[in-house]
């Protein structure tokens, strides 16, 4: 019984592989040293295909379904090792399993930031990451160019290199985009389906296929993304003098309901510091209120009073008011004879044909008529 059992363990009768894993994309059929019978059941279950691989070279590639391994259905095996017609007996070859199912929520990112030009901050450094899904592509081309012999062939032999190509290609694409940092995430959805269309060829170099990726998230430097959050929290708050009378308010109603000595001291310093902020408030109103009204009226400067020379005994004198001409006229120091001058006159004239002057001689009397013997 034992002997008939070794005869039987060495031949495989059932050729198939289920998948325990969620990253395997290849796995070699372990068959050791066993081979496989003529004749044998091979199961391919959905989000399979199996490949046949004698002495290196790939051979026959089967989809999902059940089969019967006989010559008709292995005909480039049949010919790589020279079958003859009505072969039955065991036979050695490797069979792959490729996992033809989509992988999703594969990372990529950006090891280091990305310089670029940018229309607010000038200068920026911005960092991105997201997710991508790939699958099988073309099963010949995956274990020529990535598998080779490898047993057991996952995912994440293959996910570093991806992730630089889609590095490098977004870096490219963004920068010749001249989107505003501050307008990306309005367009994350267009960037993902052009980056998809970009570098799905290259995928397919390795016999794979970019079935989507995402962008979820372009950040900047901390430092800048702490001043964009001060500008709006400053955006928020508004009016910041109802807001600072309002916290002062506010702290000065917890001082008054706190009875002890430290509450009162506070309060003290709460209720200085309120009327301090309201008389800046006072003041700068009363400065508004002074620059917003029209500037008061200011009266023109008084004409200056009428100034004379006068000639007497040759000599010039003066000048003199009217007020001081006039008192000249009734002591008769001034007579119409008298000549006078004043700026804008051509020459010297006599007084009494001096227009403004006759409102003197007006006043003045005639001479006392000689007195009779």
């Amino acid at each position: 019984m034992a002997i008939w059992d070794k005869i039987r363990g060495q031949f495989i009768d059932i050729v198939e592989w289920t998948d325990s894993s969620s990253n395997t994309l290849v796995y070699r059929f372990q068959r050791h040293a066993n081979e496989i019978k003529f004749g044998a059941k091979l199961v391919v279950r959905e989000g399979q295909s199996a490949a046949f691989v004698n002495q290196g070279k790939l051979a026959d590639v089967f989809e999902p379904g059940m089969y019967t391994l006989e010559t008709d259905n292995l005909p480039i095996l049949s010919t790589l090792q020279g079958w003859k017609y009505g072969f039955n007996s065991p036979f050695k070859a490797e069979v792959y399993f490729v996992s033809t199912r989509r992988f999703t929520d594969l990372k990529w990112g950006t090891k280091n930031p990305l310089m670029l030009r940018d229309a607010d901050f000038g200068l920026v450094r911005l960092r991105a990451f997201g997710t991508y899904g790939i699958r099988t592509h073309d099963v010949a081309v995956l274990l020529r160019e990535l598998v080779g012999t490898d047993a057991h062939f996952t995912t994440d032999k293959i996910t570093d290199q991806l992730r630089n190509i889609i590095v490098s290609r977004f870096a490219d694409i963004l920068g010749e985009s001249n989107i505003p940092a501050l307008d990306l995430v309005s367009n994350y959805d267009e960037l993902g389906s052009f980056i998809t269309a970009k570098i799905r060829p290259e995928f397919q170099v390795y016999g794979l296929e970019l079935t989507k990726l995402l962008v979820e998230n372009i950040s900047l430097p901390p430092e800048v993304e702490a001043a964009i959050d001060k500008r709006s929290s400053i955006g928020a708050v508004g009016n910041l003098n109802a807001f600072t009378q309002f916290q002062a308010a506010t702290a000065l109603e917890d001082a008054a309901n706190n009875p002890g000595a430290a509450g009162g001291a506070m309060g003290m310093g709460m209720g200085m510091m309120v009327g301090g902020q309201m008389g800046n408030q006072m003041g700068n109103q009363t400065a508004q209120a002074s620059a917003s009204q029209p500037p008061t009226a200011v009266p023109p400067p008084i004409p200056q009073a009428a100034q004379f020379f006068t000639a007497v005994n040759g000599q010039q004198t003066g000048p003199f008011g009217l007020d001081l001409l006039g008192a000249q006229a009734s002591g008769g120091q001034l007579t119409r004879e008298t000549l006078v001058w004043q700026a804008g006159m051509a020459q010297w004239t006599a007084a009494g044909d001096v227009a403004r002057l006759a409102s003197i001689f007006a006043q003045t009397p005639p001479p006392l008529p000689p007195q009779a013997p």
